[in-house]
């Protein structure tokens, strides 16, 4: 099952603050939603940090965003093994099938895929599938 990409997850409450910091190590603001905010290496755009307030649908904040080619294989795969499903496969209104599943750690992952992007759209276009 391909993996494009890994992201970890930041809850805060300083969006700005963490755009203008990261901003001094080379990042650029790609996403942000008001409550979610993705920042990308433009020399490496799957080099991500992204920092959410809250979760928008979700009654959890992840701990990392995981994007596969084939979320629904990912889902099944997590299903069958047992593991915690905090919340179900959906669709989001921003473009991203996605859900979370607590890792054995009790880390809560994200596990998504952009609906209708190209690997190439989904590197350019962030969304770790928590906002965006």
């Amino acid at each position: 099952m391909p993996v494009r990409r890994v992201v970890p997850d930041v809850q805060c409450d300083a969006l700005e603050e963490n755009r203008t910091f990261y901003g001094l190590l080379g990042f650029e603001e790609v996403m942000n939603q008001g409550w979610v905010m993705t920042l990308a290496s433009p020399a490496n755009p799957t080099a991500q940090l992204t920092f959410l307030t809250h979760d928008k649908t979700a009654p959890v904040t992840p701990d990392l965003s995981i994007e596969v080619e084939d979320v629904d294989a990912a889902y099944a795969a997590v299903l069958s093994s047992g593991a915690q499903i905090v919340r179900p496969l959906q669709d989001e209104e921003w473009g991203v099938r996605r859900f979370f599943v607590k890792d054995p750690n009790g880390r809560v992952v994200n596990v998504l895929a952009h609906a209708a992007a190209t690997a190439d759209d989904a590197a350019a276009t962030e969304d770790t599938g928590t906002g965006g």
